[in-house]
């Protein structure tokens, strides 16, 4: 797929110094692209919207918060908030109980 015309964002809270982010386009008819913020040039990360709307929700939601490894950088588990300043642990909302199904996922 020709990516040349993806719009690259980063997060804002990503900061700028190079660490672990990666970058979004949304801008192209009926994918999202997702690539390393280190390696632009390398391989990128293809999902339908809707695959990518449910990663997202999944996220807001706290359902990947067993994978945060405890006291990490994310606020919920007391690490430091987007402005620098120590949090105290949030629990994560409820989650289902069933098992996560697998997302398809294409590399470019």
């Amino acid at each position: 797929m020709d990516l040349s015309a993806a719009v690259w964002r980063r997060s804002s809270r990503s900061g700028g110094n190079g660490g672990q982010c990666v970058e979004v386009a949304a801008n192209l008819p009926g994918v999202i692209a997702v690539r390393d913020s280190k390696d632009p040039d390398g391989p990128k990360l293809l999902f339908a919207p809707a695959e990518w709307n449910a990663f997202v929700n999944g996220i807001k939601n706290g359902r990947f918060d067993q994978f945060q490894p405890p006291g990490s950088h994310h606020p919920r588990n007391g690490g430091p908030s987007p402005d620098g300043e120590k949090t105290a642990a949030i629990p994560s909302p409820a989650r289902r109980r069933s098992p996560a199904s697998a997302l398809p996922v294409s590399a470019v």
